[in-house]
């Protein structure tokens, strides 16, 4: 059973930072892609960001330009760093991993909360 274990949400006021981490339970070099979905209560769980296998890189829109997907296979993690964060950012940020047969592994999600 793969475990994807994310971290690094927390409170933070607009326009901060924060870098969230996703370690999966076996090398990130099994997977096409690895990325970032977000959900709200009452609404659907929204694609974020993934970066594949080969380090190509995409975003929805409304984070284009603030926030960067990327990893580091010696320590077998993949970052999402979210800068100039707004307060429709908050949301519990959810990593997956994307085998090539098309099955996705979820983490546990870690709320991000973007408040004055």
């Amino acid at each position: 059973q793969v475990q994807l274990v994310g971290s690094g949400g927390g409170l933070v006021q607009p326009g901060g930072s924060l870098r969230l981490s996703c370690v999966p339970s076996r090398s990130i070099l099994n997977y096409a892609a690895m990325g970032w979905y977000r959900q709200v209560p009452g609404k659907q769980r929204e694609w974020v960001a993934h970066i594949t296998s080969g380090e190509r890189t995409n975003y929805v829109d409304s984070v284009k330009g603030r926030f960067t997907i990327s990893r580091d296979n010696f320590k077998n993690t993949v970052y999402l760093q979210m800068n100039s964060l707004k307060p429709e950012d908050t949301a519990v940020y959810y990593c997956y991993a994307l085998e090539i047969s098309g099955y996705k592994y979820w983490g546990q999600g870690t709320q991000v909360t973007v408040s004055s």
